[in-house]
């Protein structure tokens, strides 16, 4: 489809649903695609971008960002806790806080270094026992845990279940940060970001859409 087809679709539906299309953010979701394409939607003009892995990010974007002003730079894949320091060096945003751990991690390094990246809090809407995130139930408490360590949260993020339609997750999602004052929802991706836009999504994270499936033969 390409960045400006995707642009237009998120623009589209916000208007559609009566929401200022500044409201939503698009995550060009970067992770295992050639540094080739990458180039070509930063030089299209587009600054943010997604990635899955710490160091896979930590070999592409310090020369990327030297060299095209204005990046920001999202975290969205599971962070292990020996990687919190590289994580919080490299992202301007980390979607995937979900579980003690890593909060009382990014805390103490917040601590020593007096800053800390813009923080998600992940909760897995489906209670999936494969998939990271703090469960539903346990969101509230979590939360609270998280400001009471002084950490910049901004939002909440969630992946549906792939099999279930992903409206209700989106809607569950947009509850729990409603009653906790939070304005951010990192949800939506590929195949559902315009479902995730008419429930209140602020950020939306589209990869293939963008760049075009990832052809291990072709870059070998």
């Amino acid at each position: 489809m390409g960045l400006k087809t995707i642009q237009d679709r998120v623009e589209k539906e916000a208007i559609r649903v009566g929401r200022d299309p500044k409201t939503v953010q698009l995550i060009a979701v970067s992770k295992v695609q050639p540094n080739a394409r990458v180039e070509q939607v930063l030089s299209a003009g587009h600054r943010i971008f997604g990635e899955n892995r710490v160091q896979e990010a930590a070999g592409k974007w310090p020369e990327f960002k030297k060299r095209f002003s204005g990046v920001e730079l999202h975290l969205i894949g599971p962070m292990q806790s020996n990687k919190v320091r590289q994580a919080m060096d490299l992202f301007d945003v980390i979607h995937t806080v979900d579980r003690p751990k890593i909060a009382q991690t990014l805390a103490r390094i917040a601590g020593e270094t007096g800053q800390c990246p813009r923080l998600y809090i992940q909760v897995n809407t489906g209670a999936e026992p494969q998939k990271a995130g703090v469960l539903p139930t346990d969101a509230d408490a979590f939360i609270k845990m998280c400001r009471d360590l002084d950490l910049p949260v901004e939002g909440l993020m969630c992946i549906p279940p792939a099999e279930e339609s992903p409206a209700k997750h989106f809607a569950l999602l947009a509850e729990i940060a409603k009653r906790n004052g939070l304005d951010g929802l990192s949800m939506g991706m590929s195949g559902d970001f315009e479902c995730a836009i008419a429930h209140g999504a602020t950020y939306v994270r589209v990869g293939s859409a963008i760049f075009g499936s990832r052809t291990y033969e072709a870059d070998a």
